[in-house]
């Protein structure tokens, strides 16, 4: 009896064990699990619904409610200038359309350097910063660079003419100025090197003056500055003397001799006699 009793036992005490052990085991499974479900969860990267076209949209194209559609975007990479909401991108209706500025490939963001103000037109105007103004320069082959200039493109401008006395001279008047157009077209993705006959720039006011008494008293070039060239473009003037490497001669006067002088009286004249210099 005491036999059976003691082997009964030794099973209760084994089942125990192998029941704790089990239970210990799956709540480490399930320890693991909630670990990994918050890892998966921490991981997830908050997003936001943003505003892409579902086709390509090229310059001067309208672009309405049936071009774009909402898709989910990383909330920390969403391009500046992105549409999240119809109320932003069509704030005046449906009706009112913007205007493509730039091509745009499927399911790329609308941002607003793309696209004009609704219900405008993909012209000169829709390009101007406020306060600014579009003034063309007449170019031809001749006129430096204007085949391969592009809206967006930056140049410096220089001026040659006569300014008298048979002088002729070259100098840079304008820096670093905006072109927005070429010929008729703002389409800054145009690559065809086809030859300007007018180049569009944006300037201030007064720099409409400048520039407009340049071209008519002599002949404005243009020289393409570098995309990523920050620098200022120093004072340049140029004449033919600099151009052939021709110096000025500089005329020395001989230093004139000294003369000294005394008067003396001969009966009723005063006549002057030369004599020594003391010094």
């Amino acid at each position: 009896m005491r036999l059976v009793f003691g082997l009964v036992l030794l099973i209760g005490i084994g089942l125990a064990g192998s029941a704790v052990y089990l239970a210990k085991d799956y709540i480490g499974q399930q320890q693991a699990q909630l670990a990994a479900a918050e890892a998966a969860k921490a991981a997830i990267v908050p997003t936001v619904e943003v505003f892409v076209v579902n086709k390509q949209m090229r310059y001067g194209q309208r672009l309405s409610m049936d071009d774009v559609k909402k898709v989910r975007w990383p909330e920390e990479a969403v391009p500046e200038g992105a549409f999240i909401s119809e109320e932003t991108l069509f704030p005046k209706g449906p009706e009112q359309l913007r205007s493509v500025l730039r091509t745009m490939e499927p399911n790329e963001a609308v941002m607003a350097v793309k696209v004009t103000e609704p219900g405008q037109d993909a012209g000169v105007s829709s390009r101007l910063s406020k306060g600014m103004r579009a003034f063309a320069i007449r170019t031809d082959v001749t006129s430096g660079v204007s085949g391969f200039l592009r809206p967006g493109d930056r140049v410096d401008v220089y001026w040659t003419g006569s300014i008298g006395q048979g002088r002729d001279l070259t100098k840079l008047i304008q820096t670093g100025i905006k072109i927005i157009a070429i010929d008729q077209s703002a389409d800054e993705d145009r690559n065809s090197p086809t030859v300007a006959r007018t180049v569009t720039v944006e300037v201030n006011p007064s720099q409409v003056g400048l520039l407009a008494q340049a071209q008519a008293s002599g002949r404005l070039s243009l020289s393409l500055v570098g995309a990523d060239d920050v620098t200022a473009s120093s004072a340049v003037e140029v004449d033919l003397k600099d151009v052939l490497g021709i110096e000025e001669e500089r005329v020395v006067e001989a230093p004139q001799e000294q003369k000294c002088f005394v008067k003396r009286r001969q009966g009723e004249e005063t006549i002057s006699v030369e004599i020594p210099c003391s010094n």
